[in-house]
């Protein structure tokens, strides 16, 4: 193997039920060749989805394994009563109280509040930083200086070492942007190869914003345009490989309060590419997904493994064969769709490690 360690893959997913659900259903199989990064979905009331965040992770992450956690896109409002404290500040004391290992997504463009909270969740939790850069197109984000770095270290009193490099490319949808935000990713770690990381990762996403246009009663094929733009990146990486992120069965970018109930959809991964079958709404009681299940069996993307590919795989299972009493919601599609995403693509790195 021409690694020196074994390819991981750091999925970046939504910190909502669905997500956690699929994480608390992981084989030991996958769950030892992931790292994942949880985003926290703003709302209005930061306290509430700070609890529920932290509740959902007491109740799904797997004994002993450490969450990555990105509370960027929370304002940094002070949630603490008594002393100070921002949100980053409340998920430490809350992870802690609930035995999660926590690792604080930090940038360096953060202030000095945020990144003081983080030093501080470093110390209680012991398991590190992530740093998170963006080259995404549609990103003004520049590039650290050597300087800014250092001076990021030096607040969180921490090693290169005892940091994760994430690099995010955000959006990719097509051909030449995939290998525009690839040159970008790898520009990325040329100028940041100085330092040595933990682990490094190049992330994309190339999943839609939503499913609306997608014709009903049928699968669509989406590419994994993000896959393919980690492919691009190592083929040009010969001495340190980055591991492989993204951003799940969703977009990037964190999404607008939806509206309304969801037709019964599928978003099922293959080795290149999502199938995503969206199917009218025409019985009740979301009837309409057990026929999906049915005709998603029974087509060429179903597994050779089958209902034993994933904890969600065999709901889906359950439900083409009317086992269950009810077919799920928006939900646990949502949840049954990322446990497969997950046991495909722990599946196909631990497979390419071992080429």
């Amino acid at each position: 193997m021409r690694w020196g360690k074994p390819l991981a893959y750091v999925p970046i997913l939504k910190g909502k039920a669905g997500e956690f659900s699929a994480l608390e259903h992981v084989t030991p199989a996958v769950r030892s060749c992931i790292r994942p990064v949880m985003e926290l979905v703003p709302d209005p009331d930061v306290r509430d989805v700070l609890e529920s965040f932290c509740d959902r992770a007491m109740d799904a992450v797997p004994q002993g394994m450490v969450l990555t956690v990105d509370s960027g896109a929370l304002p940094a409002a002070r949630v603490l009563e008594g002393d100070a404290g921002g949100p980053l500040a409340r998920l430490s004391e809350s992870m802690g109280l609930r035995g999660v290992l926590m690792c604080p997504v930090v940038r360096f463009t953060d202030s000095r509040d945020i990144l003081a909270e983080a030093s501080q969740a470093v110390a209680a939790h012991q398991s590190g930083a992530c740093l998170r850069l963006s080259v995404a197109v549609d990103s003004s984000e520049p590039l650290p200086q050597r300087a800014q770095i250092r001076s990021l270290l030096r607040g969180l009193r921490l090693e290169p070492e005892e940091v994760d490099l994430l690099i995010d490319a955000g959006p990719v949808d097509s051909r030449p942007a995939c290998d525009h935000l690839a040159a970008r990713a790898l520009t990325a770690l040329k100028v940041l190869s100085p330092w040595r990381w933990r682990r490094e990762c190049v992330a994309a996403g190339a999943f839609p914003a939503n499913l609306t246009g997608f014709p009903r009663g049928q699968a669509t094929a989406v590419a994994r345009r993000d896959a393919q733009l980690w492919r691009r990146v190592l083929s040009e990486c010969h001495e340190r490989s980055p591991d492989f992120g993204d951003f799940g069965v969703t977009h990037p970018r964190l999404p607008l309060k939806s509206r309304g109930t969801p037709d019964p959809n599928m978003r099922y991964t293959t080795s290149e590419d999502w199938q995503v079958f969206v199917y009218p709404r025409i019985r009740s009681g979301n009837d309409d997904f057990f026929i999906l299940s049915a005709d998603l069996v029974d087509s060429s993307c179903w597994p050779v493994t089958g209902a034993r590919t994933s904890w969600g795989d065999a709901r889906i299972k359950e439900c083409a064969m009317r086992q269950r009493a009810k077919a799920g919601g928006g939900t646990e599609w949502r949840a049954w769709a990322t446990s497969h995403h997950l046991a495909v693509v722990a599946t196909e790195l631990m497979t390419l490690g071992h080429a």
